[in-house]
């Protein structure tokens, strides 16, 4: 299984002055990843900027308390922020996960199209994703 990191989401209150900031002094430009992917019927639509350094992607995000609530979830990506991890084996990950007993929220495909994401938390609360791009169900292959 391959497990690559994939971007680091910053949350805050006031999304193009994050992009602004980040864009300037960092030089970052847009990402592969854009707003036109963004899933906003499934308990998240607001306004997100993708910018990457050509690595790795910075997702700007407005923070929002209420995501889990609304998902039914528990844990909410959009708290605090979280960096996440593309995996080509989420099914093989999420396995890994269980096995080592590290509760996980099976987020599905929810904010990017095509992405199948989970949600987890590190021992001192750090929030990690770890998705897969294109993913395909077991029993849809």
């Amino acid at each position: 299984m391959k497990m690559d990191l994939h971007h680091v989401n910053i949350c805050g209150t006031d999304v193009p002055r994050l992009r602004a900031f980040y864009s300037r002094v960092f030089g970052l430009a847009e990402a592969a990843t854009s707003s036109g992917d963004q899933i906003a019927s499934h308990g998240y639509d607001e306004d997100v900027a993708f910018l990457s350094d050509g690595k790795v992607e910075f997702h700007l995000a407005k923070r929002d308390l209420g995501v889990s609530y609304r998902t039914k979830q528990p844990v909410n990506p959009l708290d605090r922020g979280h960096i996440a991890f593309r995996t080509d084996d989420i099914e093989a990950f999420k396995k890994r996960l269980t096995e080592e007993g590290v509760p996980f929220a099976d987020y599905g495909e929810w904010a990017i199209k095509g992405w199948y994401q989970i949600f987890f938390q590190d021992p001192e609360g750090t929030i990690i994703e770890v998705h897969q791009a294109d993913y395909v169900a077991p029993e849809a292959r």
